[in-house]
């Protein structure tokens, strides 16, 4: 039987060669590979150069670089494409027009830019300025400066990546990351973290996302910087969010420098290739989310466990009425939840005081989605609040009045983010397109989910989104604890026949 391959997304690099084989092209195919996307290059420049010393540089036509271009976007044409080393004025005409030929036949391309301006090892790649650049940020929609090239391009020389990216955005640039990678803090404990930066602008307004990690000092990290603007590529070609890309991407080269310890003990004055080895799976290499709303409660103590013993969670209903309650309460379930639209005041509070009273019975864990003050008030059991909700929300007055607490998480930063809140339990979606809500752009398929639950911690999951009688075997396999359903159950022909089918799947 012959397996079916799965198509890989393309991307384009176009930067230059490093015959020492560490960083530029190199390094941008290596990583490429081993995130899983088809890498086309075009090379604009052969430099001369080994671990200790750039040599030369030595530019590229641009009409080779035409006519390359030419004929890959007739045969592979990029989801994304990644731009290094910019050797001359003219390979900036060139690269600028080219992008404004791609945006305007092909809008949803992206343009990721490592502006490259000095080798580690000593010299400069390139004379240009940043006014010779200023066209071109036009069509960039991420750039990955490190400190000392953000410093170059906001004309700055504070070493604070906020400023830095807010002046870098005032250029055109649509988001900005800024690489913490070059320098060191203390945190409280006085170790040394490293602290990676992202401005996002959309639409009209704009999202910032920090990561921090323990700093692993390795002197095997040449490459690093092209291999992080290459692995945010990968994962835009792949799908993923920007937050989701720059946070796979943090975890992608902590694993890629722990590698390398042993060999830079071995020899710790040579300036070695930073080693891209593989999807980053593991829990230990993933950043700390340092969000203004992290830092708020980090102090806060853990939410109260669901005391689930050696049980999992299960079937997990959400319903919008009483009616519901009253149905599936009786058929044995450990959790439910009562979701709650288009209620006025009064309305809303009658309901959940009615459904606290209803679920009093059974030993079924009720939870109120969003509207934590009231849950408080009238003490159910648990509260489950949106990722969207929760900068609004009181998680100390929710903590302290010992409601439980669910949040909802789309990808791998909100879960870290969520995660380190430390709530009652976790939920990931949605799994598959749903009818309840607009999820574009963060469907996260059962691939992902089983991504995700390597990243779990001793918190329990739950998987929601779209997920019926046909798909929920193929998702209670990735051992997620509980799968959330909503018009699988009440749209069926029979609940009570639908619930039992799913019980007996998640056995």
């Amino acid at each position: 039987m012959t397996e079916s391959v799965k198509e890989k997304p393309i991307v384009w690099t176009i930067s230059g060669s490093d015959c020492s084989g560490g960083a530029g092209i190199a390094a941008d195919i290596k990583t490429g590979h081993a995130l899983g996307v088809e890498v086309c290059h075009l090379i604009t420049a052969n430099t001369v150069q080994n671990a200790n010393r750039l040599i030369s540089i030595n530019p590229v036509a641009c009409e080779t670089l035409q006519q390359q271009a030419k004929v890959l976007i007739d045969d592979k044409p990029p989801s994304v494409i990644k731009i290094g080393l910019i050797a001359n004025l003219e390979q900036v005409t060139w690269l600028t027009e080219l992008l404004a030929g791609f945006k305007a036949n092909y809008p949803k391309i992206s343009v990721v830019f490592d502006p490259v301006g000095q080798a580690s090892v000593g010299g400069s790649f390139s004379t240009l300025e940043r006014e010779d650049l200023t066209l071109l940020f036009h069509y960039v929609d991420v750039i990955t400066p490190n400190l000392m090239e953000a410093q170059q391009l906001s004309n700055l020389l504070t070493l604070d990546p906020v400023e830095l990216a807010i002046k870098i955005s005032e250029l055109g640039v649509a988001s900005v990351i800024v690489k913490g990678g070059h320098s060191a803090v203390l945190d409280n404990d006085g170790l040394q973290i490293s602290d990676d930066y992202c401005l996002h602008h959309v639409e009209q307004s704009s999202i910032s996302y920090q990561l921090s990690s323990p700093r692993i000092n390795t002197s095997y990290s040449h490459g690093g910087g092209c291999s992080f603007a290459s692995a945010v590529t990968a994962f835009l070609a792949h799908g993923y969010l920007l937050r989701d890309a720059f946070t796979l991407t943090k975890a992608f080269i902590n694993q890629g420098l722990a590698k390398s310890v042993t060999a830079s003990i071995k020899k710790p004055d040579y300036y070695g290739a930073f080693q891209q080895t593989h999807w980053p799976n593991n829990a230990d290499f993933f950043p700390r989310i340092s969000s203004n709303l992290v830092k708020k409660y980090q102090a806060l103590p853990p939410f109260p466990s669901l005391a689930l013993s050696d049980t999992k969670l299960g079937l997990y209903p959400v319903v919008d009425s009483l009616y519901w309650l009253k149905r599936l309460l009786p058929l044995g379930l450990n959790i439910i939840q009562l979701r709650l639209k288009n209620k006025t005041d009064i309305e809303l509070e009658a309901l959940i005081i009615a459904a606290i009273a209803i679920s009093q019975p059974y030993k079924t864990r009720l939870f109120i989605n969003d509207y934590w003050q009231l849950a408080i008030k009238h003490r159910a059991y648990g509260v489950h609040i949106g990722q969207e909700d929760l900068q609004n929300a009181n998680l100390t007055r929710i903590q302290q009045s010992g409601l439980h607490l669910g949040i909802s998480t789309h990808g791998c930063y909100e879960f870290l983010l969520a995660q380190q809140l430390q709530p009652s339990y976790l939920a990931i979606g949605a799994i598959f397109p749903t009818k309840t809500k607009n999820m574009s752009g963060q469907i996260q398929g059962v691939e992902n989910l089983q991504q995700l639950l390597k990243l779990a911690s001793n918190i329990p999951v739950v998987a929601i989104g779209g997920i019926n009688l046909q798909r929920a075997e193929r998702v209670w396999q990735t051992g997620v604890d509980s799968i959330a359903v909503v018009t699988a159950i009440t749209e069926s022909e029979n609940a009570e026949i639908a619930v039992k089918q799913f019980q007996h799947i998640m056995q």
